[in-house]
């Protein structure tokens, strides 16, 4: 009997040996994940400098690119498991793969400034009637926001102001060098680096706060994360886990600007003297949960009522947004 006892209890140990090697092998899979250049991945370099230090419980291999289009295909494939990308192609994700993707959570709100050379003339939205803008973003979402921002404030984006696009930042900050006067709408963090190479340049719009200042329930987005929902089913709480401690990471970069910039150089995002600088302006945040659904859903809307294929067609179901396990 004791050897059929030991024996048993051999058998026992031996399944809980093989069990505890299984979870570990499950908490121990790396999290693929892909960022954008820009503010977009600025507020996880302190989660992306922990994990290569082995100081974070997540393990992540990271991709990064100046382009989504070299991401998402990855993402939809299988071969990324979690990107920050702009916030209306998170939509379009789910509604072209039959809503295989969920979006995780609000990681940067909006980061365009209205800004103005030689004076400021411009004080508020009834100042710019009769003003040429240079901008970037045509047929994107920075046309949409601009023209919702103007429509709300009762100027008509076809006549009553003139908007030169461009095809880059760079190009808009050449054009605003080269006049006395100008007025133009640029992202961060090519504010910051237009500011330093124009004397007098000054700030005069904030485009969030301005959208805030609506007080309809929506705000203005410019990034999240978005993870494929087969990944997200399998492991619950790896992603958990994941999403707590990309959240300290963006109260970190928020909080700690000169060692968090010096991040954000060593992962070539931008150079730590334009991020410190930047930072700031980015509207770095982690929102998820209900507050995050109400504000995409008040965003998505907003978007789709300019240019439906910007969201991808459609507005996305309830199952787009992750409540968590």
């Amino acid at each position: 009997m004791k050897k059929i006892i030991s024996a048993v209890m051999t058998v026992i140990m031996l399944a809980m040996v093989f069990a505890g090697c299984g979870k570990k092998a499950e908490e121990a899979a790396s999290i693929r994940l892909g960022g954008l250049k820009g503010p977009t991945s600025m507020g996880m370099v302190k989660l992306l400098d922990d994990a290569e230090n082995e100081k974070s419980k997540s393990k992540i291999e990271f991709t990064m690119s100046g382009s989504a289009d070299e991401l998402t295909p990855k993402l939809l494939k299988g071969d990324l498991d979690i990107l920050a990308v702009p916030a209306n192609l998170g939509a379009i994700l789910y509604n072209n793969s039959d809503g295989a993707v969920q979006f995780l959570a609000v990681n940067t709100l909006g980061v365009i400034y209205m800004v103005e050379k030689g004076g400021q003339t411009v004080n508020g939205w009834q100042d710019l009637k009769g003003k040429t803008i240079y901008a970037t973003g045509k047929g994107s979402t920075p046309e949409y926001a601009l023209n919702y921002l103007l429509e709300q404030n009762g100027l008509d984006p076809e006549t009553d102001v003139t908007v030169e696009w461009k095809s880059e930042p760079a190009e808009v900050v050449a054009q605003m060098a080269a006049q006395e006067s100008a007025i133009a709408m640029l992202p961060q963090p090519f504010v910051t680096v237009a500011g330093a190479q124009i004397e007098g340049l000054n700030v005069v719009l904030d485009l969030t706060e301005e959208w805030k200042a609506l007080d309809n329930g929506s705000q203005f987005i410019t990034a999240g994360l978005v993870v494929r929902k087969e990944f997200a089913e399998k492991y619950p709480e790896q992603l958990k886990q994941f999403l707590e401690e990309y959240k300290a990471s963006t109260e970190y970069v928020n909080e700690n600007l000169e060692d968090a910039s010096a991040l954000v150089e060593k992962y070539d995002i931008v150079k730590a003297a334009v991020a410190q600088k930047a930072i700031p302006y980015c509207n770095i945040v982690y929102v998820d949960g209900s507050e995050m659904e109400t504000a995409m859903k008040g965003y998505l809307q907003v978007l789709y009522d300019q240019n439906p294929a910007s969201v991808g067609g459609e507005l996305p179901g309830d199952d787009f947004y992750y409540e968590g396990k």
